[in-house]
């Protein structure tokens, strides 16, 4: 716990010295207890230059414990695009569903995730098997907005409450017919939290109408 403390407490204030970069380097790459890998990682993207921080996150990003790589995908955004998209896309395959769900949000916050990502994230929104990451996954489409994906967003429309709920707010990144239809349908979903979104999306006016229609 001390030693993740002082590795933590060195990526605050100012940025990081030449011998402060090289310690935290060390302790990503080599100590044997994953909490101060984690603290390193963190504080090693936050207090030197995102490219010379980026050979760490690749270590931590197969680190063989779960919780140093979930850092490395929660970090991943911080690093822009100095965070290769392959190999968050490798997170987002990883066994863990928490590693899985922080890397579909990384992906999401890409400026420019490419096709190969867009796939990987319609495919773990239609069909991994943990309902985090394909809630994850839909809320990354919706962030995204692209248009090819919108089938894929309204299938999910139909999934668990939680993922419903992500859907029918990722629809606001996405017109059309379909979509109004959708949100439509949503207000008298089972699930309030998802009869709120689709209220928040289509307003007070179409709300009252489906209210009295019902």
């Amino acid at each position: 716990m001390e030693r993740a403390a002082r590795a933590a407490a060195l990526g605050h204030g100012a940025r990081i010295d030449a011998e402060q970069q090289q310690e935290l380097e060390t302790l990503v790459r080599t100590d044997d207890d994953a909490r101060v890998r984690s603290a390193a990682l963190s504080a090693l993207v936050r207090g030197a230059a995102h490219r010379s921080a980026v050979a760490s996150w690749r270590v931590a990003a197969t680190d063989p414990d779960r919780t140093v790589r979930r850092r490395a995908a929660e970090l991943a955004p911080a690093l822009g695009t100095a965070a290769p998209a392959q190999a968050v896309l490798t997170l987002l395959a990883d066994p863990e569903p928490l590693v899985a769900e922080a890397a579909a949000f990384a992906l999401g916050e890409r400026a420019r995730p490419g096709p190969r990502a867009i796939a990987a994230l319609s495919a773990a929104a239609t069909a991994h098997e943990d309902p985090l990451v394909r809630e994850a996954a839909v809320a990354a489409l919706g962030a995204l907005g692209d248009p090819g994906t919108l089938p894929v967003v309204l299938a999910a429309c139909d999934d668990k409450p939680a993922v419903r709920r992500r859907a029918v707010l990722a629809l606001a990144a996405f017109d059309g017919p379909e979509v109004e239809t959708r949100l439509k349908t949503a207000l008298t979903d089972r699930d309030w939290q998802v009869r709120q979104a689709a209220e928040d999306l289509l307003g007070t006016d179409e709300t009252n109408e489906t209210n009295e229609l019902a």
